[in-house]
């Protein structure tokens, strides 16, 4: 059986590190609320010159370079993020200059914090139509520049960060993705979007004026959708593929809040040291946070081949998703 396999691994952060400290000077709070209600320490927040393409490209780099594969043998570029370089062209398509992959289509998906997780989806359907295809799925984000620096209920919460894998096809034995699951619900929009910008609230002096281009979140609400869906989706990929919680070996969740991911592990009857959290370092970096924590563990030696991984993502729109791997 013909599955897609992930080739190689890589990610990328700003020079720039904001600490809890740090955010103390700007908005009102303090290190001991942040990191016991979220779990974050510090994130990484860039700066001139550093934006989400070329964040990305970093991170596609090095999944090429461990890949051992050129730019110009990539067939296609599929990137998840929620702040695309600019609105026209798609960020892919820059991504695609950047790293001189000439023969690789690009386009973007927008599915905020479960970008990644659909991007991974799109690139596994691809594969298995055409397993000689090799295609980099990337999740990418600048969130500092569409977060309210005075909103301290939302700017403690995100960071800036890329992840990208290369995938192929590969008869291997068992190894490669073995199922996704996504699933969309937009009636609850109004919990957790950006107002302006688009054709609605296009760009004006007034939209700035109101910050209306930044992130509105209920967190409140926000959390209970996101503890079921996220433990529903889990579920549904666990029993899909006729396993049980003690088989998954490494439990990657979207890195969103740890009291969440804690939540759902819980929820799932998986053990925390079988849970990759490093939200401390990076907070809330979106559709990053999932290929980021994947090439950690990664590059760590956290992953043997043969285990098998969860990724488990959940955003705004709503949006959720899983994607079941064997290493």
């Amino acid at each position: 059986m013909i599955r897609t396999v992930i080739l190689g691994t890589g990610a990328a952060v700003p020079k720039k590190v904001l600490t809890n400290q740090d955010l103390e000077s700007m908005v009102e709070t303090s290190d001991e609320w942040i990191a016991t209600r979220t779990g974050i320490k510090s994130r990484y927040i860039a700066e001139d010159g550093e934006t989400t393409s070329t964040l990305a490209a970093e991170a596609a780099r090095r999944a090429l370079e461990m890949a051992g594969v050129k730019p110009e043998e990539v067939d296609m570029i599929v990137l998840g993020t929620t702040s695309p370089d600019m609105i026209m062209p798609n960020t892919g398509a820059l991504v695609q200059k950047h790293l001189g992959a000439v023969n690789a289509s690009a386009f973007d998906i927008y599915a905020a914090c479960s970008g990644f997780v659909y991007a991974l989806t799109i690139a596994d359907k691809f594969v298995k139509e055409s397993p000689e295809k090799k295609i980099l799925a990337i999740g990418s984000e600048l969130l500092s520049s569409i977060t309210d620096w005075q909103d301290r209920n939302t700017c403690v919460l995100f960071g800036d960060a890329a992840g990208a894998v290369l995938v192929s096809g590969s008869t291997d034995g068992d190894r490669g993705i073995l199922s996704t699951h996504l699933y969309s619900d937009g009636c609850l929009w109004e919990l957790l979007y950006i107002p302006g910008g688009g054709c609605i609230y296009p760009p004006s002096a007034e939209m700035a004026e109101k910050r209306d281009y930044c992130i509105r979140m209920h967190g409140n609400e926000v959390y209970k959708h996101a503890v079921r869906s996220l433990t529903d989706v889990a579920w549904e990929a666990i029993r899909t593929n006729n396993l049980k919680p003690e088989d998954v070996d490494l439990f990657i969740p979207h890195q969103a809040n740890i009291r969440i991911m804690k939540k759902v592990a819980e929820r799932l009857e998986i053990q925390e040291d079988r849970v990759y959290m490093n939200i401390e370092r990076y907070g809330n970096t979106s559709s990053a946070s999932i290929p980021v924590a994947l090439d950690e563990a990664n590059r760590s030696g956290r992953l043997k081949q043969g285990d098998l991984v969860l990724l488990d993502a959940f955003g705004g729109g709503f949006t959720w998703g899983a994607v079941m791997i064997r290493w």
